[in-house]
């Protein structure tokens, strides 16, 4: 199940939208879409999402390049490119960009699911791993700190 997260469609199509949004809300996601780049760069900057399923062909900006503008807004965002249009020189760039995963329309739906667990699971893992490493800095400034008191 979704366990809360928070996942952002950004896909011209808006049947896509619908399907996408109806599928993920049903495995207990919270799922906004929009339309267009501009709208989903003013919505990242209001609110946080978890993920972002990113069309690659949009009317107003190519996915590739929105994905540099969401990472200025959101940078723990984990990002995947959606095509209907794939190549190895759209995956390349998107990777190259800042996309986490690729899916290929049409979607295989239990596949995409899959690719999106994983990606929510690697954050969650990444954000696991950055508070230990907070955690370890405090304890050994503290120590620092008492050693240099002392002294």
């Amino acid at each position: 199940m979704g366990g809360n997260a928070r996942i952002l469609v950004v896909d011209d199509d808006e049947n896509i939208r619908k399907v996408l949004t109806k599928i993920l809300e049903d495995e207990g996601y919270t799922v906004e879409s929009v339309g267009t780049a501009k709208e989903a760069i003013e919505i990242t900057k209001r609110k946080f999402y978890n993920l972002a399923l990113i069309d690659i062909r949009l009317p107003d900006m190519e996915g590739v390049k929105l994905l540099t503008k969401i990472r200025d807004t959101t940078p723990k965002m984990r990002k995947i490119i959606i095509t209907g249009y794939p190549t190895l020189r759209n995956a390349i760039e998107a990777v190259n960009k800042g996309a986490d995963a690729y899916i290929v329309k049409p979607f295989d739906m239990d596949k995409a699911l899959n690719v999106i667990k994983e990606q929510l699971k690697k954050q969650l893992e990444e954000k696991r791993y950055s508070q230990e490493k907070v955690a370890e800095f405090i304890e050994t400034r503290v120590k620092e700190l008492e050693v240099e008191k002392k002294a």
